[in-house]
């Protein structure tokens, strides 16, 4: 119960200064990760979780499908068909780019083999641009740059999880069964996205029948019921949570618009509260032991994943386009290490892989890193725009571009997270 109440108080501390958080540097995601720092048995010691506990694969798993579940429901199908080519060099090109750029760092700079090393850097390709709500949430800012950055975001996790579970399978002590672990993950995957895609739309289909049909108050209740039924039959059948998650999340509002609708600030809502707790519970990880068990080559290859081989990557894969010099360049910079990123390397960690330990910590501490440095200058990087963020509770966000977790809804337009 110490937990809970720990999770209570940073929450009210979170909404009460969450007008403070939308005018400066302060973020509320980063007042959940050092209220975990804080609490934890590196510093007052009042909650002890290690990174076996059951409650932080609990915490990791339920908020990792919230938050893709409502991401799916912000995908627009139809602005994706006419605005694909930028993110689509983004995600084809910029992000295999940052997945080798990291390897090659985490390989001759940690020391880690060449499979644990791609394992890293497919675990910290995923961004979040959640912890960049000031560019990413105003419309003053250039549509070109908010739809790249939502776009990217909100699939480029998706497309990491299958690299990740392979690389996994690859560097996990039984080699002579990689084959039958790697065929293992692919039908996890595809029944994952076939219990995506036929669940909402069976549920479409009962919602439309003339016998049937909920109560004003109670529809918000019916996406909710859909998730929850998914999460239970992926984890019954071993089929991918997540995968299923956002694919169940993107038909749904496909289908039925009018659902997306009445569940979207409950949908927000739910999300935001687990990735909060999974936030804490990942700052009640980082100890002063962890960071002290990086090298220092662990912290070079930390200031080079984001500050050299995040820009560069997405540079190199913008060459070409028509966004400006000045766009390219904030769009370079945000690419923070997402919530995605915590979940995988907490598979890592988990996988029981030879180097699996070597590879959390520096995943952990990048991470930690990439959440101060980019959630700490998304507000001064807005008024390059000219965008005054006090105004960032007033003005309506772009949610149809957005397949990520922008703000939406009176809520969250409030707050920067």
């Amino acid at each position: 119960m110490v937990l809970v109440a720990v999770f209570g108080v940073a929450l009210l501390v979170a909404v009460l200064l969450s007008g403070l958080a939308a005018r400066t540097v302060l973020s509320t995601s980063l007042l959940f990760l050092l209220g975990g720092a804080l609490v934890s048995d590196g510093f007052l010691g009042l909650i002890h979780i290690s990174a076996d506990s059951g409650i932080v694969a609990v915490t990791a798993d339920l908020a990792l499908f919230a938050v893709l579940f409502t991401d799916g429901m912000h995908v627009s199908f139809p602005k994706l068909r006419r605005n694909w080519k930028n993110p689509a060099r983004a995600l084809g090109l910029g992000m295999p780019l940052a997945m080798a750029g990291m390897a090659v760092v985490t390989h001759f700079l940690v020391g880690l083999d060449w499979t644990t090393s791609f394992l890293v850097g497919a675990v910290l390709a995923p961004t979040d641009p959640v912890f960049a709500s000031a560019i990413v949430g105003r419309r003053e800012v250039p549509a070109k740059l908010r739809q790249l950055l939502n776009v990217e975001s909100g699939i480029n996790d998706g497309l990491a999880l299958p690299v990740v579970l392979i690389l996994i399978a690859a560097a996990g002590p039984a080699s002579e069964g990689a084959e039958a672990s790697i065929g293992l993950i692919a039908m996890e995957l595809a029944l994952g996205l076939v219990f995506g895609v036929a669940l909402p739309l069976a549920v479409a289909a009962l919602a439309r029948l003339r016998l049937l049909g909920a109560e004003p108050k109670l529809q918000p209740l019916l996406p909710l019921a859909t998730g929850v039924i998914l999460y239970g039959l992926c984890h019954l059948t071993h089929a991918n949570p997540y995968l299923a998650a956002f694919s169940a999340g993107a038909v749904l509002a496909s289908v039925s618009p009018e659902a997306k609708a009445v569940f979207e600030p409950l949908g927000e809502a739910v999300a935001e509260l687990a990735k909060f707790a999974a936030l804490l519970v990942f700052g009640a990880l980082l100890t002063p032991r962890l960071f002290g068990d990086l090298p220092v080559g662990g912290y070079a290859a930390v200031i080079l994943a984001i500050v050299l081989i995040r820009p560069a990557s997405l540079l190199l894969s913008l060459l070409g386009t028509r966004i400006s010099r000045r766009e390219k360049l904030v769009a370079a910079w945000f690419g923070p290490k997402g919530f995605a990123s915590v979940v995988y390397g907490l598979l890592v960690l988990q996988a029981g892989i030879p180097q699996g330990e070597s590879a959390y910590t520096l995943i952990a501490v990048c991470i930690a890193f990439s959440i101060v440095a980019h959630s700490s200058t998304d507000v001064p990087i807005a008024r390059l725009f000219r965008v005054d963020p006090e105004a960032l509770a007033e003005a309506p966000v772009d949610g149809d571009v957005s397949p990520s977790t922008v703000p939406v809804g009176p809520q969250r337009q409030a707050a920067r997270p």
